[in-house]
């Protein structure tokens, strides 16, 4: 209970405006209730005191007639009656050395109090220690009284019996002890009205106060504060709507004021947003964005499809993760990193490297990295921009502007000899028809010969056509063995001038879903290769099997191979080193490696330098079926 009280102590501006309210009245009115209390007991004091001595004067002046006639049952008469009075306790008549002569309490009679001493009363004792008129509060037999003091001076009538004035200056002492239980219960109950009338005012000023400050303070900041919590939680829509002409319902106007100003300035900073990203995404190149931290503070839509992520998956991860998959920065020494690289702003670089592109995938880039200098609102800071190329895309570009003119040039040479050759072959049948009817037996021999030629001729340039075939995203049953028959015929030529003898082993019917002129790429490409890495003659070997639910193709030579070192190259894009001296492109592997991944395969290398190199192609069997 308490610790919810102290919490909403904390939260609640009204409760602590309400709390210092009341214990500052509290305090203000203890004060003032002391003061009046004391102020008022001491004026009844004061005007019993008084009352008193108007008592004694008359008490006095009874005495001092009956003392004259030297009636003394009188007087003692009187301090009788007086005595039994309500609020007396005890009237008595001292003598001048304090000794009780009448009382109306008859046990003191005889008694004597130290005058001196201040015996009778604090405040009747004089300079030279003889009574003095006075009264004051005091106990007497454990009862609270005011003892009111008179002392009964002496005159020249009275010399008789008491002597000269000058000698004896008073005759008696009049002492008159009233009950001080009324005087302090009249201040009590006065004391407990004063209070009663002060908390029924104070809970009043509290409850109108509270009422002022709930209305005009409390209620008016708590919806600011709400308003406020509203905008901080994204709803740029709430507001105060105060209509009040004080300084808070201004305050809130003010305020409406600037959410409206916020609202229309995150609209142009959001318009401007939007603007740069989408230009940033129509670049077709990767763009990214990497501050001092190495985190990726912007992104475009061809950089996350590079790394295969989402932009969310992009925006405030390291570069190093998403690049390389790293935890822990590059190290400098061993590939480009642009953040060491650019020191000052407006500083270029470009490399070549290798990015992560998924799971157990790299893609080969090529990077321009540019340094500049930003200033946000987290100050003035240094970032790098980068521009990503993707050079597998570019290969595949390559390939298909290649694959084009291949076409153009398939499609040429197959109208050039197709059209005449088939027309020598219809002459020739009908010719061979003539002879066979017995005309001219030895030109029948001679017209059988030059059949398989032509034959032989129109199968080279239909390979020729299937090779140049456009290429898509339309698959289809690729016979594999058949494919690398027919792409053999087209190196006959080139074998045998080079002196390489081939050899095929093909198990028959082994289909995979794909390309068939992509296949195609891929088979001429490996022979093509193995063929130029033999520039002294020797032995190309194709091998086709089934492993399992897996199509492989292995092709094989007995040619330079490959250095250790440029085994992990072989596959970027635009490098090339051919045994035979002639400067490639440096495309082939790279597009022949993204061919066989987009159908779900692999294309892998070993070789020995001065023994020959193997490439082996793995493609999902399309006959292979999963028993469950």
């Amino acid at each position: 209970m308490i610790s919810r009280i102290a919490e909403c102590l904390r939260s609640s501006l009204a409760a602590r405006l309400a709390v210092t309210l009341v214990a500052q009245l509290v305090v203000i009115s203890g004060v003032f209730l002391s003061g009046f209390v004391a102020l008022y007991r001491s004026s009844l004091q004061y005007e019993r005191t008084r009352a008193a001595e108007k008592v004694g004067e008359l008490l006095q002046a009874s005495l001092e007639n009956a003392m004259l006639k030297r009636d003394i049952d009188g007087l003692r008469q009187i301090v009788d009656r007086l005595g039994g009075l309500d609020d007396i306790v005890t009237v008595m008549i001292l003598d001048p050395r304090g000794e009780v002569r009448f009382s109306s309490r008859h046990e003191r009679l005889g008694s004597r109090f130290d005058i001196a001493a201040e015996g009778l009363c604090p405040d009747c004792r004089g300079p030279d220690g003889n009574a003095v008129a006075g009264g004051a509060f005091m106990r007497d037999a454990g009862r609270e009284i005011l003892r009111s003091v008179k002392p009964v001076a002496n005159q020249p009538i009275c010399g008789q019996c008491h002597g000269a004035v000058a000698e004896h200056p008073i005759n008696g002492i009049l002492v008159v002890d009233h009950a001080a239980e009324g005087l302090r219960r009249e201040a009590a109950l006065s004391a407990a009205l004063f209070a009663g009338s002060g908390g029924v005012v104070l809970l009043t000023l509290v409850l109108a106060t509270w009422f002022m400050l709930r209305r005009g303070v409390t209620e008016p900041v708590a919806r600011l504060a709400g308003v406020a919590r509203s905008l901080e939680a994204g709803d740029l829509q709430a507001r105060v709507g105060a209509t009040g002409p004080d300084e808070i319902g201004e305050l809130g106007r003010s305020f409406d004021r600037v959410a409206d100003r916020l609202v229309s300035s995150l609209a142009v900073v959001q318009e401007r947003e939007d603007f740069l990203q989408a230009v940033l995404d129509a670049v077709p190149d990767g763009i990214r964005v990497i501050d001092e931290d190495f985190r990726v503070i912007r992104a475009n839509r061809a950089y996350c499809a590079q790394a295969g992520l989402t932009p969310a998956e992009v925006v405030g991860r390291s570069c190093h993760a998403i690049s390389h998959g790293r935890s822990e920065p590059c190290v400098p020494t061993l590939v480009t990193c642009p953040l060491v690289e650019l020191q000052e702003p407006g500083a270029r670089v470009k490399f070549h490297d290798r990015h992560v592109a998924g799971p157990d995938e790299e893609v080969a880039v090529e990077v321009v990295a540019a340094a500049l200098t930003l200033a946000d609102h987290q100050g003035v800071r240094r970032v790098v921009v980068e521009a990503i190329r993707d050079l597998e895309a570019m290969a595949q570009i390559s390939h298909e502007q290649k694959l084009s003119e291949i076409d153009q040039l398939a499609t040429g040479v197959a109208h050039e000899i197709r059209n005449p050759l088939s027309s020598i072959g219809l002459g020739l049948r009908a010719a061979l028809g003539d002879i066979e009817q017995g005309e001219v037996s030895e030109a029948a021999m001679a017209l059988r010969l030059i059949e398989p030629e032509i034959e032989r001729c129109l199968g080279i340039t239909s390979s020729l056509l299937r090779l140049s075939a456009p290429t898509g995203s339309h698959l289809d049953l690729v016979t594999m063995d058949q494919v690398i028959r027919d792409v053999v015929s087209l190196l006959h030529y080139e074998a045998e001038r080079l002196n390489v003898e081939i050899e095929l082993r093909l198990e028959p019917e082994l289909r995979v879903i794909a390309s068939d002129s992509e296949m195609r790429m891929v088979v001429i490409n490996l022979a093509q290769n193995a063929v130029h890495a033999m520039p002294n003659g020797g032995r190309l070997r194709i091998e086709a099997v089934r492993g399992g639910s897996t199509v492989i193709v292995e092709v094989s030579d007995t040619g330079v191979g490959i250095r250790p070192e440029d085994i992990d190259r072989i596959f970027m894009p635009f490098w090339s080193r051919r045994a035979d001296g002639v400067r490639g492109t440096g495309l082939g592997l790279a597009i022949c490696r993204s061919i066989v991944r987009r159908v779900g395969g692999t294309l892998t290398v070993s070789s020995t330098l001065g023994q020959g190199s193997r490439f082996t192609l793995r493609m999902p069997d399309a006959d292979h079926r999963t028993v469950d």
